[in-house]
């Protein structure tokens, strides 16, 4: 009986003091829903990827806060890989999210690390990077995000399945096994000049213990791999992304350690027409709002239709880039009008559909 009341008296007091600490943790202010709202508002489509981004976030902001008000035993981060075509918002994505959470956010791309030992950067720079984002800040870096792109990119090469393939893996196998010790580490030197990080006499100890890392790659060449059927998201008549198994990612060239240091794996689907037309209008930082401030200033009030912004949407469809193709189809339709803009000043232009066509043929 005695155990049973000071097991229960124990609890009572944890829960009580968790209670008084909760009243003034940060994180009760942001739940999953709200930056999930949030990631809404400059982010069009992907909802699945938006609520798992969210849920590790809100995760992010609590094993920060708990360890912060003395939290006794270690809460694991679950590291992020995303997988989905080019211009579908991944590294859209995780900037919006470092923003919204307000914590230090740095873009890395994979295809420059180089294993140690080669000209090239080395995996550590990728903290250097977020650490020169607070202003040499380590507090600050140690609570941040790192963002690497083009991770499929580093796949392990084999034979000659992938180009510059050879005994000599610098940029592929030989990074991956770089970046196990920063993907779940604790503390590492890290350049402070990350234009000459090969001058290890300029480096500073970092925890890199609660640095959330997001790693994305398109995997477009990923039906090569072997016979199992194609992801959904490299066949052209779905746009629904379906789940890569691990099997999957080990085959085509990832070490099963690696994986294991990314355990939360979302794939972004390829953007409908609908979504690319509403890309241009509805996101809070959408390009066209952007365009008609720019004629305003030259007191041009300029208007698109539904059907050209349909249309746009129908030939980066085409171009296979997803988002990215938007701007440069703008710029081409809107050439004549921005070459011109201060000889029609006070004039309403509205783009139809078929101005959309005749500057993209």
């Amino acid at each position: 009986m005695s155990n049973d009341f000071d097991e229960a008296g124990c609890y009572t007091r944890l829960t009580a003091s968790m209670k008084e600490k909760r009243e003034i943790y940060r994180f009760l202010h942001v739940t999953p829903r709200r930056i999930f709202e949030q990631l809404d508002q400059f982010v069009i489509g992907q909802r699945r990827a938006k609520e798992v981004l969210a849920i590790a976030a809100y995760n992010h902001l609590k094993r920060i806060e708990y360890l912060k008000f003395g939290g006794e035993t270690t809460i694991r981060k679950s590291n992020i890989l995303m997988m989905g075509p080019s211009g579908s918002g991944k590294t859209y994505l995780a900037r919006t999210l470092a923003r919204i959470l307000d914590v230090p956010f740095a873009y890395n791309d994979a295809t420059s690390f180089t294993e140690a030992g080669y000209y090239g950067e080395d995996v550590e720079v990728a903290i250097g990077r977020l650490l020169y984002a607070t202003n040499q800040n380590v507090n600050a870096a140690e609570n941040g995000i790192v963002f690497i792109d083009e991770i499929d990119k580093i796949a392990r090469r084999s034979g000659g399945a992938r180009t510059g393939a050879g005994a000599r893996d610098i940029g592929g196998e030989g990074v991956q096994q770089s970046l196990l010790k920063i993907l779940e580490g604790e503390k590492i030197f890290v350049p402070l000049n990350v234009t000459a990080h090969w001058n290890k006499y300029d480096y500073v100890e970092i925890d890199i213990a609660n640095i959330l890392f997001i790693c994305a790659g398109s995997f477009s060449d990923m039906e090569d791999v072997g016979e199992s059927k194609p992801i959904g998201f490299f066949s052209d008549d779905d746009n629904h992304a379906h789940e890569a198994s691990s099997e999957d990612l080990v085959k085509y060239g990832f070490l099963p350690e690696l994986l294991g240091r990314l355990p939360v794996r979302v794939q972004l689907d390829a953007l409908s027409a609908d979504e690319l037309a509403s890309i241009l209008t509805a996101p809070r930082e959408a390009m066209i709002p952007e365009y008609q401030r720019l004629c305003a200033l030259d007191q041009i009030q300029l208007d698109f239709t539904h059907d050209a912004l349909l249309e746009i949407a129908g030939v980066a469809l085409k171009q296979k880039l997803g988002a990215r193709a938007l701007r440069a189809i703008v710029e081409k339709v809107l050439h004549p009008v921005l070459f011109a803009g201060p000889e029609r000043a006070g004039e309403r232009i509205v783009i139809e559909a078929h101005d959309v066509r005749r500057a993209t043929v």
